[in-house]
């Protein structure tokens, strides 16, 4: 009697499902899973307004993500010519870097515990070096930087070279600045082109 029970319910199940994708579930179940995963260009920049106002971007600068990333909001963008990806993170109340923490003299040793606090166990990264110290503009205002140099573990492109630097936006919330490419590749240009065009 039981398993009598059992492939009644397994042939209503599946009368259910047919019926569901013969009145267009597919369509909607394609839908959901495409707007999730490749969000539309305007949904793309809703959720970025919540990390800072992109619009004023331009061409050259493809917004990738905008989403929660290892617990932080963040916007993540690719400069199209060279591949160079940029990353705005907002932390909320568990801050990563200061501006204090880029402009002190041990400034190596808060990016190595800043690392270890968003460690990503499918990413690691060593042998940072602190190569320069600069300021530049975004979200209005000048904003410190540190010039890196990195070994990344795990991934094919090894050593990279990039920027850090935090920024405050209009309500004087911190809001954390990543651009990074392959070390031979990273260009301050770019990085300064694409953060000074966020408010």
């Amino acid at each position: 009697m039981g398993c009598l029970r059992n492939i009644f319910r397994a042939i209503i199940i599946t009368l259910a499902i047919i019926g569901f994708m013969s009145l267009g579930g597919k369509e909607l179940l394609t839908g959901l899973w495409s707007n999730f995963f490749n969000p539309s260009e305007s949904t793309l920049m809703e959720r970025a307004q919540k990390v800072g106002d992109f619009s004023k971007i331009n061409d050259e600068f493809e917004l990738e993500k905008a989403a929660g990333i290892m617990g932080y909001n963040a916007v993540v963008a690719e400069h199209k010519a060279s591949g160079q990806k940029m990353f705005v993170v907002d932390s909320g109340n568990k801050v990563i870097l200061t501006a204090e923490d880029i402009k002190s003299p041990d400034v190596e040793d808060k990016l190595y515990k800043a690392v270890s606090k968003v460690k990503y166990q499918a990413v690691s990264v060593d042998d940072i070096k602190v190569v320069k110290h600069g300021t530049m503009n975004s979200f209005g205002k000048d904003c410190p930087y540190v010039r890196f140099e990195a070994r990344v573990k795990k991934l094919p492109i090894g050593d990279i070279g990039g920027i850090i630097s935090v920024a405050q936006n209009k309500d004087g919330e911190s809001r954390l600045l990543i651009s990074v490419n392959e070390k031979n590749k990273y260009s301050q240009l770019i990085s300064d082109e694409f953060f000074r065009k966020i408010k």
